[in-house]
């Protein structure tokens, strides 16, 4: 792997002398800043949910909070700094990762693998001051990123979005579990929440950038089986999502009646599939929901918990 790797890197970089960014340009990028912080908020929402639902304060676990948010995060941070030490090849070929620091050289391969696994190392010791079912969930997660989704089914077969999305959807059970280790409703649907979301969303980005994956010859769906069969599983993902809010009926019938307004429409943008003149601007507007859709539920699980609502 690492002689690919690092002829591929070696070729490409002739072609971007001259490029320059910051440390901390090729930091956000090493970690997938903006990926990073989508997956922490999901851990900030289930632990907020964990103390709503168990009649605690978060002044109670101010340090317990701290330590999972950064523990989750280094975790994430690894994982993904790990994944674009081993997918540097093909970050050199996809125009949308060609700016990482693998890529243009401005890190060692050898060190961005150091940062990886030091990062991953930190992520755990901050949990296990948490609990031990908080470790657990995050070793899940990053097990699943690291190994199963990066190191063998993403560039071999069409279903490597179903082992990805398993790694996303336990987050939010991580900040669950650091202050309630039992079983409960609520973060059992929020993994199915992910779980189904990422599918249809990783869908739609896969459609926008086709070219790039196929050029890469990474197995995602619209490059093997095409653009129709893509669509009909974002539909059947989309529809899965409807029953999911009733399952949280404990949040209200506010959040209830939202977040089924918001799976009803989202059906409804993705059936207009079938008839899309432009597949490209389609997809687009669908990853674009995808993302708002999930920002406006999580965000309304906090609101609708706020003792202000709730009491």
């Amino acid at each position: 792997m690492n002689e690919h790797i690092n002829s591929s890197s070696v070729a490409y970089n002739k072609s971007v002398v001259g490029q320059k960014t910051t440390i901390l340009q090729d930091l956000k990028s090493l970690v997938k800043f903006i990926v990073l912080i989508a997956n922490v908020l999901p851990v900030m929402a289930g632990f907020w949910l964990a103390i709503h639902f168990t009649n605690t304060s978060l002044t109670e676990h101010w340090g317990t909070f701290l330590l999972t948010i950064g523990g989750s995060g280094f975790i994430i941070a690894g994982a993904l700094i790990l994944n674009n030490w081993y997918d540097v090849d093909i970050d050199t070929i996809m125009e949308r990762t060609q700016q990482r620091p693998t890529v243009t050289g401005n890190f060692s391969l050898r060190v961005v693998l150091i940062m990886g696994i030091a990062a991953s190392l930190i992520g755990f010791i901050l949990l296990l001051f948490t609990s031990l079912a908080a470790v657990i969930y995050g070793l899940i997660g990053w097990i699943t990123y690291v190994f199963p989704y990066t190191m063998w089914s993403k560039r071999k077969y069409t279903w490597n979005t179903i082992i990805g999305s398993v790694s996303g959807a336990v987050t939010p059970l991580i900040g669950w579990a650091a202050i309630d280790a039992s079983f409960h409703i609520i973060p059992f649907t929020l993994f199915l929440l992910l779980f189904i979301w990422q599918m249809p969303h990783t869908y739609a980005i896969a459609i926008k950038k086709n070219n790039e994956y196929s050029a890469a010859k990474v197995a995602m769906l619209p490059a093997v089986r095409g653009f129709k069969v893509t669509k009909i599983h974002m539909v059947i993902y989309i529809a899965l999502l409807i029953p999911l809010p009733f399952m949280m009926s404990a949040l209200g019938s506010v959040f209830v009646t939202i977040a089924s307004i918001l799976n009803l429409c989202w059906l409804v943008l993705a059936i207009k599939g079938f008839n899309a003149k432009n597949n490209y601007n389609w997809a687009n507007w669908n990853f674009l929901y995808s993302v708002n859709y999930m920002t406006i539920l999580f965000v309304l699980m906090i609101v609708v918990t706020l003792p202000v609502f709730s009491n």
